[in-house]
């Protein structure tokens, strides 16, 4: 049940045309209570990051609906009432943002190929905001997280067309290729890849298959994390909507739907299940769960929402 003191504590956003793509990812930097810190702490104005105008647009969301006229400034967003990729448009802003606070997402991913005879290891370490996690490959029609991040990190056999050249054997070779992860971000982005090229419409067009997604998932070295927040995205490629659910990190029970000015809270979608199926998630927010932390006692069956924010009302 919405208190008063809940309908107050958090604030909307002004549609400025179609930037709700912008909106949903601004509202989950604002609730990732380290980056917000991160921004505030702020003790000067380079002009080189974005911060400043996050620090302000922060200060002005404490306070009431606020407009992002100067961050659309900045990402020289010129047709706001054109439709853009709310996961483009995050990478943007986290590449504008100062080290100090851009950490909180930044990982690091290691592509190790193995020789398959002399056993040589080639590394190509990189940094990443988030992972991909194709769905073309759903074959029961229900794409699984779990098994995506299991896909992503398995190792794969590189033979026939495929072979690599190693320098030290001096020819092409069977190997073996895995993605390890060096260095586990203190929030691990997942993004789920609705938007594919379709060789049939010669297009991109929008995957809308149901996805399971998981309340905590475990990635390499058995590194645990907690979903608390998600990118939706309701439409078709060009014309859809996006929102987001967070979880109030202040009070984990409660949950709250940021669809552009307005704020509702919603019910826990993980409640009493483990995971929930959606065709509407796109990207998804783990937070690093610290060792020896407690779990909490779910059942493992799944529930059913299309939604998160089951009070989303579609705009016409």
């Amino acid at each position: 049940m919405n208190t008063s003191a809940d309908l107050k504590k958090y604030h909307g956003l002004y549609n400025h045309g179609a930037t709700d793509y912008l909106n949903s990812v601004l509202q989950v930097l604002f609730m990732t209570r380290d980056f917000r810190e991160a921004v505030q702490r702020l003790t000067n104005n380079n002009p080189e990051f974005i911060d400043r105008h996050l620090k302000d647009l922060f200060d002005d969301l404490r306070k009431g609906t606020a407009r992002t006229k100067q961050i659309l400034e900045t990402l020289h967003i010129q047709r706001v009432n054109e439709q853009c990729d709310a996961a483009e448009y995050l990478e943007k802003i986290l590449r504008l943002t100062s080290p100090d606070a851009a950490k909180v997402f930044h990982g690091e991913l290691s592509n190790t190929t193995t020789c398959s005879e002399c056993r040589a290891e080639m590394n190509r370490d990189g940094m990443f905001w988030y992972l991909p996690l194709p769905l073309v490959d759903s074959c029961s029609g229900v794409y699984s997280v779990e098994d995506g991040l299991e896909e992503f990190f398995k190792t794969s056999d590189l033979n026939g067309e495929n072979q690599m050249y190693c320098e030290q054997c001096d020819t092409k070779v069977n190997a073996k290729r895995k993605n390890v992860l060096k260095h586990h971000p203190d929030v691990l982005i997942l993004l789920l890849k609705r938007f594919d090229f379709s060789y049939r419409y010669m297009s991109f067009v929008k995957i809308n298959s149901d996805v399971d997604v998981p309340y905590t998932v475990e990635v390499s070295e058995n590194q645990k994390y907690e979903l608390y927040a998600v990118v939706e995205h309701f439409g078709d490629l060009r014309s859809g909507h996006y929102l987001s659910a967070i979880k109030d990190q202040d009070d984990e029970d409660k949950w709250f739907c940021f669809n552009d000015t307005t704020v509702t809270q919603i019910n826990p979608p993980f409640l009493d299940v483990q995971y929930v199926k959606s065709r509407s998630a796109y990207l998804l927010f783990y937070r690093k769960k610290e060792t020896g932390a407690q779990e909490s006692m779910v059942p493992t069956n799944g529930g059913s929402p299309t939604s998160a924010c089951e009070n989303y009302n579609r705009k016409s």
